[in-house]
């Protein structure tokens, strides 16, 4: 994960055109397909335990464990299956939270971009 360094306490970040960094997948997690994460930090609270910032995916099948997160689709769609609860379809202008220690199974049909606030 990139962070911006010294941020100021305002800023504004077009994130379709936002440059983001490789962040490998852990090869568990895919189930199916050769899905690539990138992503950038825009923001971290001096504690660690808040982050800002903008996350992709590329086209697959891949699972994650959650934190308690906030996100807006920019770009994109999925279809993301919470084990034992809901299945969320996923796509520009949608705000979805997820909670904290869900399971879930991300099937990305077309390459994914997010704005994000995760707590820690």
């Amino acid at each position: 994960m990139t962070t911006i360094d010294q941020a100021p306490a305002s800023f504004a970040v077009h994130i379709p055109d936002a440059v983001l960094e490789p962040e490998p997948l852990d090869p568990a997690q895919v189930v199916s397909g050769d899905p690539q994460v990138t992503g950038k930090v825009l923001w971290e609270s001096a504690d660690g335990k808040q982050l800002r910032g903008i996350w992709q995916i590329t086209p697959g099948v891949v699972t994650d464990t959650e934190a308690n997160e906030l996100f807006v689709v920019v770009s994109g769609r999925a279809t993301v299956a919470v084990e034992g609860g809901a299945t969320l379809e996923i796509g520009p202008g949608d705000a979805c939270v997820l909670r904290e220690g869900d399971r879930t199974t991300w099937t990305v049909h077309e390459t994914l971009r997010k704005a994000y606030h995760i707590s820690l």
